[in-house]
């Protein structure tokens, strides 16, 4: 969904639906255009979900992702259908604006003050969809974008719906496993190696030695008979 201000994706709020377990959703805020922008997330059912970055300013062509999450149902429903609805609402304030200049004043309604608000529903969907299936593009520009978070007042790290990290630190641990074994292995290898060449050594050096006994004594002998 876009607009003069912001860029609110995406234009409905799917939740997982599961008993007694919490579920989240993110969405993402742009600043469209080159001035400051605060932006208030509220919602019909405060004591059912909760946001984080409820409030900010977006920088010039900033963004931030805003988390819903909502509180863990008690019981099963007969269908999906939810009545639930978040509104976003934005305006322009001054250059280098910062949260002390936050208040709810910025968003009250006066004359020549262009306040912009825009409505979404929550969708319930199954917690474990059997094969869920790509949702096409609303509009050319619509998937969320890899750009740096500029936003006071909203943390710049991703929300905690990403979960690619874990995947990636896992992968990291095998490897460091595997490459610590194969360094074990190794040393194994050459100690066995130095093993066998100090009895080889060992061995050679008693044949000599009784060849040279033997020689000895045989001289022996031989001067004792004349």
């Amino acid at each position: 969904m876009s607009s003069a201000l912001l860029r609110v994706y995406p234009s409905e709020l799917k939740i997982p639906y599961e008993v007694k377990k919490q579920r989240s959703c993110c969405m993402q805020l742009t600043n469209r255009t080159d001035q400051f922008v605060a932006f208030k997330v509220k919602t019909t059912n405060p004591r059912k979900y909760s946001v984080r970055h409820s409030c900010g300013i977006l920088l010039p062509r900033g963004s931030c992702n805003v988390t819903v999450t909502m509180q863990a149902p008690m019981e099963m429903l007969s269908d999906h259908h939810c009545k639930d609805k978040f509104l976003v609402q934005s305006v322009v304030v001054q250059d280098r604006a910062t949260m002390k200049d936050f208040g709810p004043q910025l968003f009250t309604k006066t004359p020549g003050r262009l306040i912009e608000e825009f409505k979404l529903r929550v969708v319930y969907i199954a917690a474990n969809p059997p094969s869920p299936v790509p949702e096409e593009e609303e509009e050319e520009d619509s998937s969320p974008r890899s750009e740096a978070h500029r936003c006071i007042g909203a943390s710049a790290a991703e929300p905690s719906c990403a979960e690619g990290t874990s995947v990636i630190s896992g992968l990291a641990g095998e490897r460091d496993f595997a490459v610590d074994k194969n360094q074990k292995v190794q040393q194994e290898m050459e100690l066995l190696g130095e093993t066998r060449s100090s009895q080889q050594g060992f061995s050679l050096m008693f044949v000599v030695f009784v060849f040279m006994s033997s020689m000895f004594i045989g001289h022996l002998m031989n001067e004792i008979k004349v």
